[in-house]
């Protein structure tokens, strides 16, 4: 039987206090990413190529570094997202040339195989988030051109792991949310231009504002879809269930992969006194003056052990991905509360 998983994303920390951000002399800073800025590239040019070359070394390293540290977790702990700035300005105008060089794009393929056979080895479940900027269904032809290079940056990086050969091999997938005013018609339009690696591995998510379950069902025949369940609740102030027939449509939309689904909290900092006993309620907090924009963050630890174990509900189905400011500190305490439950029962 397969372990249910509950993952983080993208960054390790130690202490709450990291939410923030790291500091340079940081324990365990080698397991995270670095990064650059274009205009810092633009403003030292002659170092600019060596800043690429030690970035995207060091990024690739601690990916593996990463992959290492997860697989010693317990086995139900054993998943996490990569970050997308491995690659830096891969898709931007100005580098675009440089990365597709021969001797680059060999070069990338060596370091990173390592983090896609590390992961198959120990048995941890990865995945890509490109950004919400990432729209495969504008309106604007120039912004879907746009969305295909940044999420054929995404296919490449995990082509050179080894994912994408089939449909969502070791559970892989490279999430991204059905937006753009093109709606589903130009979804499935721009779907077909997408590389066979992408659309093996391409997931499409429920909006929290605007594309919800019913438009993102709408897509399940073509895709697999990935369940956000705060999303849901901020887009119809409805505690969904497993059993809901949408939710189950979603799960039969990975034809036989088990899938994942994404979970967060609002922010402890805006719902301040809240009982962490009680599921807060939407239309009572609208009335009262909150707005979506500001519920829809997600905190920094999963502190509402209500909607905690309204989530753990989906565990025997869906991989459980916490998103939350507290990366696996976060994660951490959904899966005791786990622990807690089934030692009680």
């Amino acid at each position: 039987m397969t372990i249910p998983q509950i993952g983080f994303c993208c960054k390790w920390l130690n202490d709450p206090s990291e939410c923030g951000g790291m500091k340079v002399n940081a324990v365990d800073r080698e397991l995270n990413g670095r990064s650059t800025t274009m205009r810092w590239l633009r403003e030292h040019a002659d170092e600019a190529e060596q800043r690429q070359w030690d970035i995207m070394n060091h990024n690739a390293a601690a990916a593996v570094k990463m992959i290492e540290r997860v697989a010693t977790l317990p086995e139900g702990r054993r998943m996490v997202r990569l970050g997308s700035e491995m690659l830096q300005g891969y898709t931007e105008p100005s580098w675009i040339d440089w990365w597709q060089r021969q001797e680059i794009q060999d070069h990338l393929a060596r370091i990173f195989a390592p983090v896609g056979e590390t992961a198959r080895r120990l048995g941890v479940r990865l995945s890509f988030h490109p950004g919400q900027f990432c729209v495969l269904a504008s309106e604007h032809d120039v912004i879907v051109e746009r969305s295909i290079l940044e999420f054929e940056y995404h296919a490449d990086m995990a082509r050179w792991m080894g994912y994408g050969k089939t449909w969502h091999d070791h559970g892989f997938k490279i999430n991204v949310h059905l937006s753009g005013k093109g709606g589903v018609t130009k979804f499935l339009k721009t779907l077909g231009r997408l590389s066979p690696e992408a659309r093996n591995l391409i997931t499409i998510e429920n909006d929290e504002m605007t594309n919800g379950i019913d438009s993102t069902l709408l897509v399940a025949e073509h895709v697999a879809l990935v369940l956000d369940i705060h999303h849901h609740w901020i887009n119809s102030g409805e505690y969904i269930t497993p059993a809901d027939p949408r939710a189950q449509r979603v799960v039969e939309s990975w034809r036989g992969v088990r899938p994942a689904l994404h979970y967060s909290v609002s922010r402890e900092d805006i719902l301040v006194g809240h009982d962490h006993r009680v599921r807060p309620n939407l239309d009572g907090l609208l009335a009262a003056g909150f707005k979506k924009q500001k519920l829809r963050a997600h905190s920094d630890m999963m502190w509402n052990t209500a909607c905690n174990e309204w989530a753990l509900t989906f565990g025997d189905q869906w991989d459980i991905q916490c998103e939350a400011k507290g990366k696996n500190l976060a994660s951490e305490q959904v899966y005791n509360q786990r622990l807690a439950h089934r030692a009680n029962v």
